[in-house]
């Protein structure tokens, strides 16, 4: 290399002494005949210029010969111009190519038939995979939509079942009780009497909404207003109610559903908890019913079960409920995002180990929530005098609102239930109640009582305690 620089060098001293005649093609050279003079370099070129290849020649003077060694006017660009600095008279008479640019080893231009494949097809996949995914979209949202026309459509049979002006909400329940439709008040009638409905007061708030006293034709109803989020669990409960209609003394009666301005209607009644919290009670059983269609709740806890006044209960809030087709022995579960009450879940809910198939498996959760709800009974029963503060169930061994992985330690982990007080012992009634709730906490679901052996339980002990269910 240093050579040739020495060698550069030389030829530039000796030219500078001597000149040099070269081809030229400028036009300043025409009257020259095409030549030029020059004591520095003669100089031959070829680039492409608008997609035509173009030959350039002409002369470097000396002052323009820089840096010395290797002058800018004399550098090639690869693919784009090759340049040929000489120093001997008509030494740029040569016709230069263009060289091709030469791809470097594993540039991506050099690949096999795998590798183009890949590039062909990887594209294809992903644009597969999009038109699949938009597909499921549209029919998840088609059904959707489905089964909220289904549910708007009206019963010919419920014609005469309409909003007279003298018409009270005591009229109201016995159309519906009288009707035999099973589908509920004509989606007219229930949408006027959701949007006459004067709201109060509010009487429960949740993560998931408000429940609110209101005033319809002279009589106290419950609203239950979703938040925007919660569409789903309005949906669901809506669903429910108007499919299967589930008319019992112990399931809170529903009048109409609007998802319009307000939330579901209710009959008014008071929550559990609130109950207990304001007064102890002699005794209080809450009996469960069996029987067909089958429901199981998902989210049984005080806050959804409503005393009535005259201190009957009724299970409320069914946007997790879970519906068994005995016909098919299929499980109807709605998408939904929410997910149960922690402090309320099952040892196989918190692990994750339910089976989701078995209409069982969701029953068997729905007993140990209801081994905690007659805990918090329990505790405010008045025997002898004596009763204890309401709490809330595990509300000395968790913080006021428990993480999964909290209640997991606690109940799975470490196997720990609410205490039950030794003094219960010495009543009957509320031994029996401590021996139910322990029967429904075993880690085991299948060990746990059925909702019939409760109920039959709890019916002797009424007759035992010469009391009325």
């Amino acid at each position: 290399m240093l050579i040739r620089v020495i060698h550069k060098r030389l030829i530039f001293l000796i030219t500078a002494l001597v000149s040099l005649f070269c081809n030229c093609t400028t036009p300043q050279c025409v009257k020259d005949g095409y030549k030029c003079e020059t004591k520095g370099a003669c100089v031959a070129s070829t680039s492409v210029i608008e997609g035509q290849e173009q030959h350039v020649r002409l002369c470097i003077q000396k002052e323009d010969l820089v840096p010395p060694g290797q002058p800018f006017y004399c550098l090639s660009a690869e693919g784009l111009l090759n340049t040929h600095c000489c120093y001997s008279d008509y030494c740029n008479s040569i016709d230069l190519k263009l060289p091709t640019v030469t791809n470097a080893p594993g540039s991506g231009q050099d690949w096999g038939p795998v590798e183009l494949t890949a590039v062909v097809a990887g594209p294809i996949f992903v644009l597969c995979v999009l038109v699949l995914l938009g597909l499921f979209l549209f029919q998840r949202r088609q059904r959707a939509y489905g089964h909220r026309q289904r549910l708007e459509v009206e019963d010919p049979s419920t014609e005469h079942m309409f909003l007279a002006k003298d018409k009270t909400l005591q009229n109201l329940i016995y159309d519906l009780s009288t009707s035999g439709s099973g589908s509920g008040l004509p989606l007219f009638v229930q949408r006027t009497v959701a949007r006459t409905i004067v709201l109060q007061e509010i009487i429960g708030k949740g993560r998931f909404g408000e429940v609110w006293r209101g005033k319809w034709r002279g009589g106290d109803v419950a609203v239950k207003i979703f938040s925007s989020r919660e569409e789903r669990s309005w949906f669901r409960e809506a669903e429910i109610y108007q499919t299967i209609m589930p008319r019992h003394e112990s399931i809170l009666g529903f009048i109409a559903a609007d998802n319009k301005d307000n939330g579901t209607k209710h009959r008014d009644h008071t929550h559990i908890g609130s109950f207990l919290l304001d007064a102890c009670v002699s005794v209080m059983v809450l009996s469960l019913s069996s029987g067909k269609p089958g429901i199981a709740h998902r989210d049984l806890k005080s806050k959804n079960i409503l005393v009535k006044k005259n201190c009957m209960c009724a299970i409320a809030d069914l946007g997790l409920a879970v519906r068994h087709e005995s016909i098919t022995d299929t499980i109807d579960i709605a998408p939904n995002q929410r997910v149960g009450t922690k402090r309320y879940m099952a040892p196989e809910v918190l692990e994750e180990t339910i089976n989701m198939r078995h209409f069982d498996s969701f029953k068997c959760a729905d007993i140990y929530a209801l081994g905690l709800v007659y805990w918090e009974i329990a505790r405010r029963c008045n025997a002898g005098g004596i009763h204890e503060e309401y709490q809330l169930p595990y509300y000395d061994l968790v913080p006021s609102d428990p993480s999964i992985e909290e209640m997991r330690k606690v109940v799975c982990d470490q196997r720990l239930r609410p205490n039950i007080p030794n003094w219960w012992q010495s009543y009957e009634a509320l031994r029996v109640m401590g021996k139910i709730m322990r029967e429904c906490w075993y880690a085991s679901g299948a060990a746990r009582l059925t909702a019939l052996r409760i109920k039959k339980t709890l019916s002797q002990l009424s007759v035992d305690e010469d009391m009325k269910i």
